[in-house]
Formats: structure tokens, sequence, C-alpha cells
């Protein structure tokens, strides 16, 4: 391993969405402490929010969602973090909203661009009315195949995009995983992280055969076609509007390795399954739920094969709408499906005293995963 020590590990976990009051959410910040934001909503026309309108969708931006003066209803969001971090996801941001607009993808939905305050950090988007997140339909049990092929259908429809001519989208590379090779921690990040952060940091750090297949994860993403991506994607991004799939949370879109995109889908499923070892979730009887080593493996590739039809039905319709694609493609989402196990640890280590078993188990399956991508394509999904 080589690098510099890591003073901070960013979580992908922002869970944003632009659906009504049926998914999560919080009471928001009080707007005569955010000015900026009924005067941002002026000048795009919409006029201020309705107080007794408004909710916070969870995540980990400043998020306001209700109706305005005009009758609109609207979704705005502050954007946290560094000034040079905010302005490069702001930048990215902007620059889908002009792919999108100038690439003829009808498959490819995502939430009405408002408008965007470069300098109060502020975006706005149309509220999908009657939308429902991703995320919640998949606890639910009611993703289902149709819309799992509606989600492929539009992830392959980016993928096949051309950017238009003079519009230059950012190549650099996403920080995960490649951050988890560097060596060691700063003070001020061992001050400051939890337990669990430090738990997951030495799990990942003194594990050479893992960090063997990250590096070559990365190489091989390095050297894979480069395609527009959206560079962060989990089931609560998905709205759902009846049969529609709406994509939401751009700030991460780049040229990117397509394997980032279909892994992720794939590895939220997979993760959801290994989840569901601990619940009767599936089952068609309930079972005490009091299991050995050899029970959590049978019940994982239970769970996996129940919910294995949702990845294939996505995988399909990406390929139907893909000219052509690398014949490596499946492999190396196969091994970012395995990291996005990992991933999610990483995500909910912040807010946790200690990992969890699940938590483990679920890193453990990924960890396989990642180590023998070739050998589990067809396992997750992702095969012929």
């Amino acid at each position: 391993m080589g690098g510099t020590a890591v003073d901070h590990v960013s979580s992908r976990d922002s869970k944003e969405s632009g659906s009504d009051g049926k998914n999560p959410g919080f009471a928001p910040i009080n707007l005569d402490l955010v000015p900026e934001v009924d005067m941002f909503l002026r000048k795009l026309g919409a006029g201020d929010f309705h107080r007794e309108s408004l909710t916070a969708p969870v995540g980990r931006n400043d998020t306001w969602a209700g109706l305005t003066d005009s009758g609109r209803k609207v979704f705005v969001k502050r954007l946290d973090g560094s000034p040079d971090d905010v302005q490069a996801r702001m930048r990215r941001m902007l620059s889908f909203e002009n792919f999108v607009g100038l690439v003829n993808k009808p498959a490819l939905r995502s939430p009405a661009f408002l408008g965007i305050d470069m300098d109060a950090r502020l975006v706005a988007f149309e509220f999908v009315d009657a939308g429902m997140s991703g995320a919640k339909l998949m606890v639910d049990e009611t993703f289902d195949d149709e819309l799992a092929r509606a989600a492929g259908e539009a992830i392959g429809s980016l993928h096949d995009g051309v950017p238009p001519e003079g519009e230059e989208l950012d190549e650099s590379a996403p920080t995960l995983p490649a951050l988890v090779l560097q060596q060691g921690l700063t003070l001020r990040a061992f001050n400051n992280f939890s337990f669990a952060e430090l738990e997951v940091w030495r799990l990942l750090q003194n594990d050479t055969a893992l960090i063997e297949a990250i590096v070559e994860l990365c190489r091989r993403e390095r050297e894979a076609p480069k395609v527009p991506s959206h560079c962060d994607l989990r089931v609560d991004q998905f709205i759902i509007v009846r049969d529609l799939v709406y994509i939401a949370d751009w700030e991460e879109f780049r040229l990117a390795d397509a394997a980032r995109d279909i892994g992720s889908f794939a590895g939220e499923w997979l993760y959801r399954s290994v989840l569901d070892i601990v619940t009767s979730r599936g089952d068609s009887v309930f079972i005490d739920i009091d299991l050995d080593h050899d029970a959590v493996l049978r019940r994982g590739a239970e769970k996996i094969e129940r919910l294995r039809p949702r990845v294939q039905n996505f995988w399909r319709a990406y390929l139907g709408k893909r000219k052509q694609v690398d014949a490596e493609l499946a492999e190396r989402a196969t091994a970012f499906a395995g990291w996005h196990m990992l991933d999610r640890m990483i995500a909910s280590s912040p807010q946790r005293a200690r990992i969890s078993g699940i938590e483990r188990a679920a890193a453990g399956i990924g960890r396989k995963i990642l180590l023998e991508p070739r050998k589990f394509a067809s396992t997750i999904g992702l095969g012929e």
C-alpha cells in the first residue's frame, strides 16, 4: 500500500429524494435562519415556501420540500461540505443537466431542474409528486421485476449517451475504493472517528488479500472504457411514480467505468439479501432466528436466490439499451457489487458504536465476491 494518511473517510449515505411524505423525513431547518432559501425561490419565480407545507427528506444535506406561492411544489437542497467539495458537486450536477437536456434518452428520467445558486450552495428541483423511494419499495417488497427492468433501461440509456460536442464531463476518479489503499489515519481522524469507524478501518487495512483485490479493481477500472455515469447509485435515489423510474442526486456524475453503477445496483440487492438472513422475509413459515455459521451460509444463499431476479431483469434491460459493452464489464461490475457491501459498512459506521454481526456477514460476503468476481457473476444475477 502507498499514499498518505487518511484525514477523512467520506460516506455516500445521502438518502435524499424529491418524493412525498410517504418517505422518511424530519422537521426542516427554520427558514428564518436561512433567508437565502426564499430569496433563491423568488429569483426562480416560484415564490416563498408555505411554511406549514414543509418537510425535510432524510439526508446529510439540509433540505426543504413543499408548496410555494406559485402553487408549485419544490425540493431545495443546501449542500454540505468543504467549499471545494461543494463547488465540484454543483458543477457535476450542472453538467448532468446539460447532458440530459441534449441527449435523446426517454428512459432516463430525473426530477425537473429549476435552478442553482453556487454562492449560497442551493439547488432546486420540481418536487416529484406522489413519488415513492425505491428503498421503501425494496423494504416493502414492492420493487418488482418490472421496476428493475425500468431501472436497467434508465442506466443503460445513461451509459449509452454520448456527451454533446463541447460538453466536457468530469473525468476524475471517485474517491472510493482507492481511499482505502492509503496508509494510516491522521491524529484528527483518529480522535474524531467512532469506535465502529476505527473497527472498520482496522478490518480493511489488515486484510492483505482484500487490499490486493481493491488494487486490482482500481487498475481494471482505470483501463476500462469510460461512459457518463451516476457514480453514487443506490435504490433510495430511485423515485417511483406508478411504473416510471426517476433517478435523483447527480452530484457525482462523471465519465467513469459503467461497472460502478451496475455493481452498485446489484450490490444493493445483495446487501438486502444478507440483511434478510435474520428475518422471515421470503420464508414460507416463520422460524425462530438462532443461527450458527452453517445456517447463515445456507440462508444467505437462499435469500440471494430469492432476490436475484431483480438484478437479472435490470441487467437484461441494461444490455438492451447498450450498443456494445466490453467483455469484462460483468466481471468488473460483480467486483463493484462486492465492494458495495464493504462501502455500506463504511457508510454506516459513523453512527455506530460497534459493527453488528449482520454487517460483518455482509462485508464478509462482499469480500469473497470482490476477491473472485468471475466466479460469482452469475450467482448475483450478472451472468449471460
